[in-house]
């Protein structure tokens, strides 16, 4: 009010000034006052009658996540989440500098353990996004995108944490832990590969379509003793066979050239031997990859021990892929994200795996998968074999 007054009399002296110079009438000069004075007046009236900004959001049912969740016990959090309430403090910490958002003017972000959640229940569940949207009270986008983030976040922060390629004491560590458990000396882990199940892209969705009549990415996985994965590799078609896989895959050029791989070797039966990683039948045999004797009808009984305790030893990987899938389920189902995003999300389940399995996180029997277990492939692709002394050496060693 104090400004229309001020405002008023200037336009008052303004007025007698000019009236003065042009000797203009006063009732000309009291009709201009008046008219300013109703202008100001209706101004003030519009200011007062208009809302001030208030933050828009739609109103979601939310209970489930602000209510419920918050009396959880320890059993209900594995159960929903796959980890304990600890382990999800810790990733969460683990990711915020990467994940955390500050309010905007007129929205209000979600909260980062909300966001951690989202993400978890899709990848555990493999839920539709509407779905999730309903159980914690967002939208199908603000779910995507919380799926998104976690994923890029955890390729940044969490990745390169939990899945590294060992040094030279961490091998000697493995090799040990094998040995005393399986007998089998210098052996660093298994490899094993598997099928994630895909929408077919819009782009070469037939070299997508793997021979069991689906579509598909491949995702390549090696695992140490207690069945941490140490290595993966995965976005490639799924009609491509292992071995295929294998020498397109990093593991294959470091392991080659033996840049990464230690050369420390040990004298078995007469032959210096150094890490090597088990296989099946699908993959070429190298000195650093050893897999059994194809079974023709013929083999000896020194072949027939070493083919079991071979098997024996590679069930670690396979019980990884079946914890991975029974973890994360969305691994299990078919995957209508992009190809890229399936991919971040292979690669973050396979870390949060190693996550869950280095905290000690319980694993129920309930959330095995189906047991159908994927045909080996002896077929290979010619691959040129090496690592047949390494190999007889060891079956001499094992039946000594």
């Amino acid at each position: 009010m104090n400004s229309t007054v001020t405002a008023v009399e200037s336009l008052r002296f303004l007025g007698n000034t000019i009236s003065q110079d042009l000797k203009w009438d006063t009732h000309i000069d009291l009709i201009v006052l008046k008219c300013v004075l109703s202008v100001f007046q209706m101004y003030h009236i519009l200011q007062s009658r208009r809302h001030r900004p208030s933050v828009w959001t739609l109103n979601r049912a939310s209970e489930w996540w602000g209510v419920i969740v918050p009396g959880f016990t320890n059993t209900q959090w594995l159960e929903n989440f796959r980890m304990s309430e600890e382990t999800f403090i810790y990733l969460c910490n683990k990711l915020r500098p990467a994940m955390e958002r500050r309010d905007a003017n007129f929205r209000v972000c979600v909260p980062l353990k909300k966001r951690v959640a989202i993400a978890l229940w899709k990848l555990a569940t493999g839920s539709e996004y509407r779905s999730v949207g309903h159980l914690f009270g967002a939208s199908i986008s603000t779910v995507c995108r919380c799926v998104q983030e976690f994923c890029a976040a955890a390729e940044t922060l969490l990745i390169p944490e939990q899945i590294r390629f060992p040094d030279q004491e961490r091998f000697k560590e493995m090799a040990a832990y094998i040995e005393n458990r399986w007998g089998l000396p210098q052996c660093i882990g298994a490899i094993d590969g598997s099928h994630i199940p895909i929408i077919a892209p819009q782009d070469y969705h037939c070299d997508y379509f793997n021979r069991k009549g689906w579509h598909s990415i491949i995702l390549q996985g090696v695992v140490d003793g207690k069945g941490l994965f140490w290595n993966v590799f995965t976005g490639l078609p799924g009609s491509l066979h292992d071995a295929r896989v294998l020498r397109l895959s990093t593991l294959w050029e470091v392991a080659s050239r033996g840049n990464h791989i230690p050369a420390s070797t040990k004298n078995i039966a007469g032959v210096n031997v150094g890490y090597y990683i088990l296989g099946d039948s699908a993959y070429p045999l190298q000195n650093w990859l050893l897999k059994p004797f194809i079974d023709t009808g013929r083999l000896t009984a020194e072949q027939r021990f070493y083919n079991m305790k071979i098997s024996r030893a590679r069930v670690v990987v396979e019980n990884a892929f079946g914890r991975l899938k029974g973890r994360w389920r969305c691994l299990m189902k078919r995957n209508d994200c992009a190809v890229d995003l399936v991919k971040s999300m292979v690669l973050t389940c396979c870390a949060l795996h190693n996550l869950c399995e280095s905290h000690g996180e319980a694993y129920e029997s309930a959330w095995d998968p189906p047991s159908a277990a994927e045909p080996v492939l002896g077929l290979a692709q010619p691959v040129e074999e090496e690592g047949r002394d390494v190999r007889e050496a060891l079956m001499r060693y094992l039946n000594s």
